[in-house]
């Protein structure tokens, strides 16, 4: 069976933020990842991390006024400053917490720009961060997102994150493969995480349709499971998904052979 990370910014919502780390610890969780640390001191959330005794694995760069809707700001030409001052930020709150990868990301797309300004800004600043947290031992992840639940992303199919990739030639930049996104915008989860294996530094979760846990709508997700065994995924795959009722009810899917 894989090894799962419980989403503290999806899951445990009845909770406030620093009391889901032992409410995730209690449901059997050994690692934990999130969005965002930047509300809270690093120091508070190192220590309810340690007094649970859970690992975080993950978290995201700055990705701009999260609440007015932005979605991240790597492809936007006039925010770079921003952006990189947000690097910084991101690997004090890692060094502080112990996590080794973060993920970037890209933002959505304005009407204004041209798709190879942004293209071009996108690359330039995962070259910058690439080798920023490389420097601090820290993986960069980039994400496909779907464009149905968040219109206008720039990032949004395999192929293109990987031809980003491509681009920028680092050898510490990889996928962060989402199956819900996935699934929503070209299918062929089995064989792409597959193909990609060697670039894929963590994958994420949730059901399709409704984003909610694994066994909610149409996504095998037991032959996922045995599949993501077989080929050898050594990484942690974090449930960020929406319960369906509660957190807690929603979990017995954890316990299926």
């Amino acid at each position: 069976m894989p090894k799962f990370a419980a989403n503290l910014t999806m899951l445990y919502t009845d909770l406030p933020f620093l009391d889901r780390f032992a409410a995730a610890s209690q449901s059997g969780f050994k690692a934990v990842e999130f969005l965002f640390p930047y509300a809270h001191t690093a120091d508070s959330i190192r220590d309810k991390a340690l007094a649970a005794a859970v690992q975080i694995v993950l978290h995201n760069l700055p990705a701009g006024n999260w609440d007015a809707g932005e979605r991240g700001i790597a492809c936007l030409p006039d925010r770079v400053s921003e952006f990189r001052e947000g690097v910084g930020r991101a690997i004090h709150y890692a060094k502080a917490l112990g996590v080794s990868q973060l993920n970037c990301l890209a933002g959505i797309a304005p009407a204004s720009a041209s798709a190879h300004h942004l293209h071009d800004t996108l690359v330039d600043n995962l070259r910058y961060a690439a080798r920023e947290l490389a420097q601090h031992g820290m993986k960069l992840l980039i994400e496909p997102i779907n464009t149905y639940d968040i219109p206008g992303f720039f990032l949004n199919r395999s192929a293109q994150a990987l031809a980003v990739m491509d681009e920028v030639r680092s050898p510490n930049l990889y996928l962060q493969y989402d199956i819900y996104h996935m699934q929503r915008m070209e299918g062929e989860l089995a064989a792409t995480m597959e193909k990609y294996l060697a670039r894929i530094a963590h994958i994420q979760l949730a059901d399709n349709p409704g984003r909610n846990e694994p066994g909610t709508g149409e996504i095998n997700y037991r032959f996922l499971f045995q599949h993501i065994d077989r080929i050898g995924y050594q990484g942690w795959i974090g449930c960020e998904y929406k319960p369906k009722t509660t957190t807690t009810a929603g979990l017995g899917w954890l316990a299926e052979p």
